[in-house]
């Protein structure tokens, strides 16, 4: 019986090219590859990776493709790769693995497993974003993936108050390894080296040296220096290093100042194409609701980039807390069912009686920030369902009844139990127990509920504030939950946020920036109130106010 064929798959010398698609099937394509342009009717193109053999192979499991028997065999290859690219890699961290000798090193100046762990997974992927904390000697662990000798001379790219540092303190200092620091802009005739010490400033006027592949690998210390792109002269002169260059490794601990698309060119830089085009990137992974585009779910983002091995992070054990302001989606439909009436109270707040007021103060504050929640609450339920399924266990906190009710109709599959006011002492021990003991990856706790709790931190190293309080010693109790004697990990505190209700008042009097990395950026940094507490509900008001009259 002869296997229906639903389109053509073919390999164009540069990418993957797949025409002809019966409606339903290009639906379906659409659905598993978000890059995929919603609007085209092909022919649908992608990049030339391994990783996108595998995906392409598994999908044509299900929709078989005319293929010539060489772009056949050429997928069914770079399926391989990546299967066996992930298997040497993982067994890279495996208890038993012994790392080899430090060939190049000076003697008594040995690596840390850790540093070795990930100079292995450069030779083995020849790329790496390494995103360790500050401290965890990044720089080290960079030399120690050239020391070999096999891709010398190699370009090292930092910031021109750090030439001397690197030079002094680590290459001679650690390796013997000979260096030369790049002393212009204009090219000359270099001296022999092992490594070329360049400054961002620099870069652009030894572009032509770089095409010429004098430079077997590229270093980028603090690489979010590039996170413009080829819109500055560094950015397009990185893309020329990039290209010509078997090694490429980027260090920093801070990816992401502020949008997301500088990640799309920080990851450019480190691996031409693995987020596809800037248009892709745009399309799949962010939006514009601010006016400038940020990434929809950086927790997705980062466990992509870590399903495709591109990028390291290790954390010190008990660091500071990794604070993470993230924005979600805002139902506007429910909050249309209660706006007049916030608008009437809002209105009282600002014009009404002494008594009047402070009334319509507590009703507009109780209210906004109801609806508030249930006007974001399938987001944050979304947002956590993503954390659930990578198995990590959530503290998520929040205020009202009827928003965990939505949460707990969203995420019923993971067992939730609850922690809130209204359980008696007997069934919020029994929902600790539960938690602790691993019968729940998911406890709702209120956020006036935590303070004396303990235990929690033995199992548990991500709280998320699906709604947010106006005090941040409110915040801080809960985070203290996790963050406390006996927590083995980093604690991470995601705050999702929405850009409307009464969230984006609280946010900016929280102080929370609206970095998409503020827990990488910005480690530990307190939140603190940016206007005083007696005249938050007036701006509230105002806020509501201003909305009626755009009405």
């Amino acid at each position: 019986m002869a296997v229906k064929m639903y389109g053509t798959l073919h390999h164009d010398g540069s990418r993957w090219v797949m025409s002809g698609l019966d409606p339903h099937v290009a639906i379906k394509l659409k659905a598993m590859f978000p890059a995929v342009p919603k609007w085209s009717a092909g022919p649908f193109t992608f990049p030339d990776s391994v990783s996108i053999a595998t995906d392409l192979e598994w999908f044509l499991h299900r929709y078989p493709m005319e293929m010539r028997e060489d772009d056949r065999r050429r997928l069914a290859m770079g399926s391989e790769a990546f299967t066996r690219q992930r298997s040497e890699v993982e067994a890279i961290f495996v208890p038993d693995w012994q790392p080899p000798s430090n060939v190049g090193f000076r003697p008594g100046r040995e690596m840390y497993r850790y540093q070795a762990e990930a100079v292995e997974v450069i030779r083995k992927l020849d790329r790496l974003l390494l995103l360790d904390d500050v401290g965890l000697g990044k720089t080290v662990t960079a030399l120690g993936a050239l020391t070999d000798g096999l891709n010398l001379p190699a370009a090292i790219v930092v910031q021109p108050h750090l030439r001397t540092q690197w030079q002094k303190e680590y290459v001679e200092k650690f390796t013997t390894l000979r260096s030369h620091i790049i002393k212009s802009t204009a090219p000359y005739e270099l001296p022999v080296a092992d490594l070329y010490i360049f400054a961002y400033s620099n870069i652009a006027g030894w572009v032509d040296v770089a095409a010429q592949g004098k430079f077997k690998a590229v270093v980028y210390d603090e690489v979010q220096e590039l996170r413009t792109g080829p819109t500055t002269a560094k950015g397009h002169a990185a893309e020329v290093f990039t290209a010509n260059a078997k090694v490429r490794i980027g260090l920093t601990a801070t990816p992401v100042y502020n949008y997301g698309t500088e990640m799309f060119h920080v990851v450019e830089a480190i691996e031409p194409g693995a987020l596809g085009t800037f248009e892709d990137f745009d399309r799949e992974w962010c939006s514009h609701g601010t006016g400038k585009a940020i990434v929809k779910d950086p927790d997705a983002l980062g466990t992509y980039l870590r399903e495709i091995q591109l990028v390291l992070r290790r954390e010190r054990a008990g660091g500071n807390v990794n604070t993470l302001p993230i924005e979600v989606d805002y139902d506007l439909e429910v909050e249309a069912d209660s706006l007049s009436l916030m608008r009437m109270l809002a209105g009282t707040v600002i014009s009404g009686s002494f008594s009047e007021r402070g009334q319509a103060a507590r009703e507009l504050d109780i209210m906004a920030r109801m609806v508030t929640g249930l006007s974001k609450a399938k987001a944050v339920a979304a947002y956590v369902r993503l954390l659930l399924e990578a198995g990590h266990p959530v503290l998520l906190a929040g205020w009202h009844r009827e928003v965990y009710d939505i949460w707990g109709q969203e995420l019923g599959s993971f067992n939730p139990v609850l922690y809130t006011g209204t359980e008696t002492p007997a069934q919020k021990d029994r929902a600790k127990a539960a938690f602790i003991n691993g019968d729940t990856n998911l406890m709702m706790i209120s956020l006036r509920s935590g303070a004396g709790l303990d235990g929690l931190q033995r199992r548990c190293s991500h709280v998320v504030f699906g709604e947010l309080d106006w005090s941040p010693k409110v915040h801080e109790q809960v985070i203290g939950r996790l963050d406390r004697p006996g927590q083995e990990d980093q604690v991470t505190a995601i705050f999702l946020h929405a850009n409307g209700g009464s969230d984006p008042l609280i946010v900016s009097m929280l102080g929370l920036k609206a970095s998409q990395a503020q827990g990488i950026v910005d480690p530990g940094k307190s939140v603190v109130p940016v206007i005083s507490d007696g005249s938050r509900i007036r701006a509230l008001a105002e806020r509501y106010l201003q909305g009626s009259a755009a009405a």
